[in-house]
């Protein structure tokens, strides 16, 4: 028979598999506390939108607290032998030991495009002439095979091509990025920049899938199918429920069952990892990005933090619900408020442009808001909070932060501090 979970102790089980039952680092955040997240997430997905700050960064200062963006910076987009860009859930940074774990993912992209009237076919010679500039002259940005770029009368050269081509040869794996400027990606060749050893290991793809099943199940503490599959989007079914039946037969997960976790009326099959942890009560407090693997797989938010939850980027402003990037927040073990946050470099100042109280709420959670609100605007370097009056929690969140709606709060490092 298996266990039966309640609903919170599956939250608290989530949450601490993610990280979120340790204290945040008393002294200043090091690489090596980037990396003890790593270990835990497996994957950090990259995302350009910077209203507040790019979602990469939001998940390790969910974790760890205010850190020098800077250090991010350092291990992460400079050429580094720790972590590699690839396509392990949507865009993510993971370690580069995984690259031949996505062999079976890269040789799906190539099968794809091997037809005689696929793009990749109709382009080999753009294809050809990326690799070769990339082989004679090393990591390059975008704009340097544009400035290079041949342009004789008659030419096949369109930049828009060169640029498909990048993505195509990164995505069956002959190119790898080797870092950043800016957000600006530098591309090269495998071989210049994924280790021999790690290029030269054969994982298999049924291997390779059960691998990924497991880290997922480590990384999500207690899971269901769905969400095990959506972890690294994997998307043949069959193979997850193999890989599945595979790692209960060896004792790493075990049949669970949460109460509440149901569709049509019938309880959901659950798995939870051998190593998952519950915690007795979880004190975490925090913004999470969009992209956060709390918080990623809608159905999943739905289901643990009772999180309806869909960005409105693409959302008409007139027709938005909650702001153009609203922002879940933690509060114990309950997404508590979404928050639509935007830093105003000019004015030095974090706009709390909507505040919305969600259904786990509690009166007493607007201390733990307000705090993660100047926490992150110190984070940020801003030294003012202003507040709109749109959104349920605004007076509150107003309220805690001693301001008015459509006041400001001055002095948010003091604020900080005290509060």
């Amino acid at each position: 028979m298996s266990e039966t979970l309640s609903a919170t102790q599956a939250r608290r089980v989530a949450l601490a598999a993610q990280g979120f039952s340790r204290r945040r680092p008393a002294a200043t955040v090091s690489a090596r506390h980037l990396h003890r997240v790593m270990e835990k997430l497996g994957v950090l997905q990259i995302d350009s939108v910077n209203v507040f700050a790019r979602s990469h960064y939001l998940p390790l200062f969910s974790r760890l607290g205010a850190y020098d963006p800077a250090l991010l910076d350092r291990v992460f987009l400079s050429r580094t032998t720790h972590y590699v860009e690839y396509l392990a859930h949507e865009a993510t940074f993971m370690p580069i030991e995984d690259w031949a774990l996505w062999r079976f993912r890269m040789d799906d992209f190539r099968r794809r495009w091997e037809g005689s009237d696929s793009w990749a076919s109709q382009n080999a010679r753009t294809l050809a002439w990326v690799k070769d500039e990339l082989r004679d002259r090393g990591p390059l940005r975008p704009a340097q095979l544009r400035a290079d770029a041949p342009r004789q009368r008659g030419t096949w050269w369109d930049w828009d091509d060169v640029k498909l081509a990048l993505e195509h040869l990164w995505r069956v794996g002959d190119v790898a990025v080797s870092g950043r400027r800016g957000f600006e990606r530098h591309y090269a060749l495998e071989e210049q920049v994924i280790p021999v050893e790690v290029r030269a290991r054969e994982v298999p793809r049924a291997d390779a899938i059960r691998e990924l099943v497991r880290r997922a199940a480590q990384s999500y503490g207690v899971a269901t199918e769905a969400d095990l599959a959506d972890y690294y989007r994997l998307r043949d079914r069959e193979a997850v429920r193999r890989s599945i039946n595979d790692l209960v037969d060896a004792g790493e997960l075990r049949p669970v069952q949460v109460r509440g976790w149901e569709r049509a009326g019938q309880p959901l099959a659950a798995w939870m990892h051998r190593d998952a942890v519950l915690p007795r009560r979880v004190d975490a407090a925090a913004i999470l990005t969009p992209f956060d693997p709390v918080v990623w797989f809608r159905d999943r938010a739905l289901r643990v933090f009772d999180l309806d939850y869909r960005i409105e980027i693409y959302v008409p402003a007139a027709k938005r619900r909650f702001g153009y990037y609203s922002l879940p927040v933690l509060a114990g073990d309950r997404v508590v408020a979404r928050v639509d946050l935007k830093a105003n470099r000019a004015s030095s100042t974090l706009q709390v442009q909507s505040a919305w109280w969600e259904p786990q709420s509690r009166p007493d959670d607007i201390d733990a808001i307000a705090a993660e609100l100047a926490l992150a605007a110190s984070w940020q370097g801003l030294e003012n909070i202003s507040i709109s009056g749109w959104g349920d929690a605004s007076d509150a969140v107003a309220g805690a932060l001693h301001l008015n709606p459509g006041g400001v709060l001055r002095h948010v490092h003091d604020r900080e501090q005290t509060g």
